[in-house]
């Protein structure tokens, strides 16, 4: 049964923009935005009249939109391509001329999961394909920067979220195989360290945040071939699914963070939704809490049979 959820904050009045918000951790963390009175300007290339190259017709910007609103925010789709340096300009010439602030940008373009050649080394990874995975996970993430950070800035006290996936304790040692995966997914973490440098004098917070083993669309669908109702029935194939969050949870975590006073405290860190769940005292949707990345280090590297007690 779905939690009630403390709020830290009120975020009426505040403009957000979520970079990648077409599905999973993305559309999850505009709509709890938008559940804590933001106006969010979702983006992505998947609308009702047109498909990204990552071919899913399921989920789209606008239907996002409509949910941010529904929760109680106000939902504004916008669709943009963050590869193309124009439609990025555009997207915050617009966002300047309607609102004339942005407070939080959140980071999370990706894309890049088909690109990923899982089992084979940089010398035999697709040399295209794994630069295309750099692009979608590095590239769109400096563009998105390059034109939003100015406006954020006009204002202090501005959020900026670079999502990934994996902590820094988590990736610092553990190789997240292949080549280019790894790569992309670390570097969010430098730019969170980077950003919290170059924004400080002005007022703002930059930081990485990562969702533990989500659920997403695909990877309900695709992988265990369950829905969300029935996503415990995928612990048949790999046990350890156990651990696992809807992107509800990482979604609140990204609420809770935008409606701390003190949100300044966390400038430059690694985050995650398990570690700020203990923090702020939020939960998934199911009353748990469940803590992924612990549970890998201690449970999965260690070869212990899976056993969730204590880590949600």
């Amino acid at each position: 049964m779905a939690v009630e959820e403390p709020r830290t904050g009120s975020l009426a009045g505040r403009i957000a923009l979520v970079a990648g918000a077409t599905r999973a951790s993305g559309r999850a963390m505009a709509v709890e935005l938008g559940r804590a009175g933001a106006t969010v300007y979702v983006t992505g290339r998947t609308t009702r009249d047109s498909v990204s190259e990552i071919g899913r017709t399921t989920e789209t910007i606008e239907e996002t939109g409509e949910l941010v609103t529904a929760a109680g925010g106000t939902g504004i789709a916008v669709r943009t391509d963050h590869l193309e340096p124009e439609q990025v300009e555009a997207l915050v010439t617009r966002i300047e001329k309607e609102q004339g602030r942005l407070d939080i940008l959140v980071n999370n373009a990706w894309g890049g999961d088909q690109f990923v050649e899982w089992d084979k080394k940089l010398w035999e990874h697709d040399l295209e394909k794994g630069l295309r995975v750099l692009r979608l996970g590095v590239e769109s993430h400096l563009i998105t920067s390059r034109y939003a950070l100015p406006l954020l800035i006009r204002n202090r006290g501005g959020l900026v979220v670079e999502v990934t996936d994996g902590t820094e304790e988590y990736n610092g040692p553990n190789y997240r195989q292949p080549f280019y995966y790894d790569l992309a997914k670390a570097a969010p973490l430098r730019m969170a360290r980077n950003l919290a440098q170059e924004l400080e004098e002005h007022g703002a917070t930059a930081v990485c945040l990562t969702p533990g083993w989500l659920r997403s669309e695909a990877m309900l669908d695709t992988h265990f071939e369950v829905d969300e109702e029935r996503w415990r029935d995928g612990c048949a194939k790999d046990p350890h699914f156990a651990i696992s969050e809807s992107p509800a949870f990482v979604g609140r975590a990204l609420a809770a963070l935008a409606g701390d006073p003190d949100v300044a405290r966390w400038n430059g860190r690694s985050l995650s939704s398990g570690g700020l769940a203990q923090e702020y005292g939020f939960t998934d949707v199911d009353g748990s809490a469940p803590d992924c990345w612990r549970y890998l280090i201690e449970v999965v590297h260690e070869g212990k049979p899976a056993d969730v007690t204590g880590y949600r």
